[in-house]
């Protein structure tokens, strides 16, 4: 199961999942929800971190009802599988962080604050309805490029059919809820994730992408939370390391997974 992260989608593994798929692997890519294809919140709720948890466990127990998983998170989507892991330890064989250790820490004295501005921020797109942005092909590129300026153009490219859709007109549109955009009440707690950590009893992947990836200050803290952990860097790959270098990352996981004829060169 690979999970995607904050603003990306399940196709975006697709350089990824065919190289695992080719080792024997059942591969499974969802979009989570409010993401590309993936179910939208209904009118008067929200996507609270806890959802994301909750849908791979269902997802999991329809998929693979007798069968642990192995899985994969990046980013975003490393968090979300470190919980699932850490509240149902049993049901995962083997665990990849790609670049997924979680945000940075909060204190707690910003909840009251956080609580406020996401009430402040619901209620503005209430406000400003059902109507989505739309942009010329090339001004798509260009804000994406501006989110992931060492990514290779050739690469946003072929990325930006799975994260857009066809507004018409020859027209593009973000293929996510705009509530996405809003910031979640709950802070993240380092401590928390840490507790989770603990109770993962399966090996643990940490795929980083070298300088130009995202490093909590805690990283190392939060990593040796977990009881079998083997660290490995990609230097040149950045934060998105399934788009940038996925002909490397691969055959880290198919080795991890206990792929026959795995190796990494």
């Amino acid at each position: 199961m690979l999970v995607h992260g904050y603003m990306d989608a399940g196709g975006t593994w697709d350089r990824v999942a065919p190289a695992l798929a080719a080792r024997g692997l059942r591969v499974l890519a969802p979009d989570m929800r409010g993401f590309g294809a993936g179910a939208r919140a209904p009118a008067g709720s929200y996507y609270h971190f806890v959802d994301y948890v909750f849908d791979l466990s269902d997802l999991v127990e329809a998929l693979s009802p007798g069968e642990p998983i192995a899985l994969v998170g990046h980013s975003m989507g490393g968090t979300i599988a470190t919980l699932f892991a850490g509240t149902f330890p049993e049901r995962v064989a083997r665990l990849a962080l790609v670049e997924g250790v979680g945000p940075p820490d909060n204190p707690v004295e910003v909840g009251p604050v956080r609580m406020r501005g996401w009430i402040e921020q619901v209620r503005a797109a209430r406000a400003r309805g059902k109507g989505r942005p739309t942009f010329a092909h090339d001004e798509a590129l260009r804000r994406l490029s501006a989110n992931h300026p060492n990514v290779a153009p050739e690469v946003l490219e072929h990325r930006l059919p799975h994260l857009a859709e066809d507004a018409g007109d020859g027209r593009i549109a973000w293929h996510f809820d705009p509530l996405h955009r809003t910031t979640a009440p709950t802070p993240f707690f380092a401590k928390l994730f840490v507790e989770f950590a603990k109770k993962v009893t399966c090996p643990v992947l940490f795929v980083s992408g070298g300088p130009l990836g995202y490093h909590p200050p805690d990283e190392s803290d939060r990593l040796e939370a977990f009881a079998k952990v083997t660290r490995v860097e990609l230097p040149s790959a950045g934060h998105m390391v399934h788009w940038t270098a996925p002909e490397a990352l691969s055959p880290l996981l198919a080795q991890h997974f206990g792929c026959a004829g795995a190796s990494v060169t």
